[in-house]
């Protein structure tokens, strides 16, 4: 035991300051090495990867159970539907106002040397165009035999090929919209396109109508020449509004929307809606707004912040904070404050991009609700209705961060909705090019404790170096007094285990 003591004491004496400069120093260089590459991962990533590390690896190593997935035994019925609504809610759809590739996203790759769009999203558009164009008796059709594999090609050139291949077979609806909506460099060609698909389209529709009863094979033909039919229909209607023919527009998507009631996934509604309002026609939106903002039918950025819009079109011209909070609110100013505040709890992302404070890039071909990505599509073609009517913006300025006072805890419980799912960032992430576009993510993130951590070793031990570069004598009887503190209980239990063990055996341990 004396001379494991006197062997410390020998170590300690030996130390000189120059030692203790150069420890301080190394420990300065890796943790603040350490911070550096965790701070890169966090901005790019948002998340810590060191905290990831041990989560997803370290975690289940050492027997944890993840907390956020919850256990059937103990689970209640109202926390399974909310966990079966948060998945689904999480559920990438299509963007109701998708851009054309040829006429204006190509338009963008011209301009700026970019693609706005992302493999993830033009590959779930690929998926989309195999579902509503093809259907397994295309070997009846010569020409929708090679759409077939024209759809399922990941090269835009040799997709253009397969459709004027198809063209000179026969008229094809969907080769015609393959061209209008990769080949046409300009919005009308793509309409003359579409025109051209409309009469091939009807043409297959009204032969497919006639035999859908004789057999599975000819339902699923006239299914698929449904979709066909009202893709085209919409995609003239988004045409029209482009061109600036916006009542033409409207026109044509409520006949649609009247032969067609049940195909709601195309949410054809939206496109009215952002039509309607571009004709200051705000009786119509609020009808439309009566019958698609029910709570029985999913909610979109469109209808929540649409419904705060007219709510705040009453009130927003003489809308004053100043005169508001001497006075209170008075019952319309509540209504519209409350439809801000269930606007913003739906899609927190929105404001942003409403007031401005982040910059738009074009808007993907998918969107997931709740997240950037749809908050992106919606300002993109929503922002101009609000700067038309005087003083929303400044009243949505002024009441919008209300919303996160109202739910301090928003991934644990919601006010109006069900919880913000988790699983948005991860999507929006897929769906937008992070490449020139910092992701928004909700609830904001904070610095994970190990950047802080880091942070604040890497400060602490260059402190350390200077203080014994400066005091050499002062820090060395310092680091003596704590190395002896710290070596203090392992002297104590040295002590206990001499005094358990024969003299004989510690001999030989000590002497090891």
């Amino acid at each position: 035991m004396f001379g494991t003591e006197s062997s410390l004491s020998m170590f300690l004496n030996t130390l000189t300051p120059k030692f203790y400069v150069a420890l301080t120093g190394t420990s300065s260089l890796i943790s603040g090495l350490i911070l550096i590459f965790e701070w890169w991962y966090f901005r790019k990533y948002g998340t810590s990867f060191i905290e990831q590390v041990s989560v997803s690896h370290l975690r289940p190593l050492l027997g944890g159970v993840d907390s956020s997935t919850p256990s059937t035994s103990n689970t209640s019925n109202g926390e399974a539907d909310s966990n079966r609504q948060s998945v689904s809610e999480c559920k990438v759809w299509r963007n109701p106002l998708n851009l054309f590739r040829g006429a204006e996203y190509n338009r963008y790759t011209w301009v700026t040397g970019r693609e706005p769009l992302t493999y993830y999203d033009m590959n779930l558009s690929a998926q989309d165009h195999q579902t509503f164009f093809t259907c397994d008796s295309d070997h009846l059709r010569p020409a929708d035999a090679v759409m077939q594999k024209a759809w399922r090609e990941r090269n835009p050139q040799a997709r253009i090929s397969a459709a004027h291949e198809a063209l000179e077979v026969e008229d094809c609806a969907t080769a015609f919209i393959l061209l209008a909506e990769e080949e046409a460099t300009t919005i009308m060609e793509a309409e003359r396109l579409f025109k051209q698909a409309l009469k091939a389209g009807e043409g297959c529709y009204r032969r497919s109508q006639q035999l859908q009863h004789h057999g599975t094979q000819y339902e699923a033909q006239h299914r698929r020449d449904t979709n066909v039919l009202v893709y085209i229909k919409r995609r003239l209607a988004m045409c029209s509004r482009k061109l600036g023919r916006t009542r033409e527009a409207v026109k044509m998507m409520r006949d649609l929307m009247k032969e067609f009631p049940l195909l709601s996934m195309f949410n054809i509604h939206e496109n009215l809606l952002e039509s309607l309002l571009e004709l200051q026609n705000y009786a119509d939106v609020q009808a439309v707004l009566a019958k698609y903002d029910d709570i029985s039918l999913p909610k979109s950025a469109t209808i929540c912040y649409t419904a705060a819009l007219l709510k705040a079109r009453a009130v927003s011209d003489k809308f004053s904070p100043e005169a508001a909070s001497r006075r209170g609110l008075s019952t319309a100013e509540m209504n519209a404050v409350e439809a801000i505040h269930r606007a913003v709890e739906f899609n927190p992302h929105v404001p942003k991009y409403l007031l401005e404070m982040k910059s738009l890039i074009l808007p993907p071909e998918h969107i997931l609700k709740r997240g950037d990505s749809e908050a992106i599509a919606y300002a993109f073609f929503h922002l101009q209705h609000w700067k038309r009517v005087e003083g929303a913006l400044n009243l949505l300025h002024c009441t919008w961060e209300g919303t996160f006072r109202m739910i301090p805890y928003p991934l644990e419980k919601g006010h109006l909705f069900y919880p913000y799912p988790i699983c948005t960032e991860t999507a929006d992430r897929e769906l937008l090019p992070t490449v020139f576009h910092e992701v928004s993510v909700y609830p904001k993130k904070e610095l994970p404790f190990f950047i802080l951590f880091t942070a604040g070793l890497c400060s602490f031990t260059a402190m350390l170096a200077l203080l014994t570069h400066q005091f050499p004598e002062l820090m060395g009887v310092f680091a003596k007094a704590f190395l002896s503190t710290l070596f203090a209980p392992l002297n104590f239990i040295m002590e206990k285990v001499e005094s358990i063990l024969p003299s004989s055996l510690w001999h030989q341990l000590t002497r090891i």
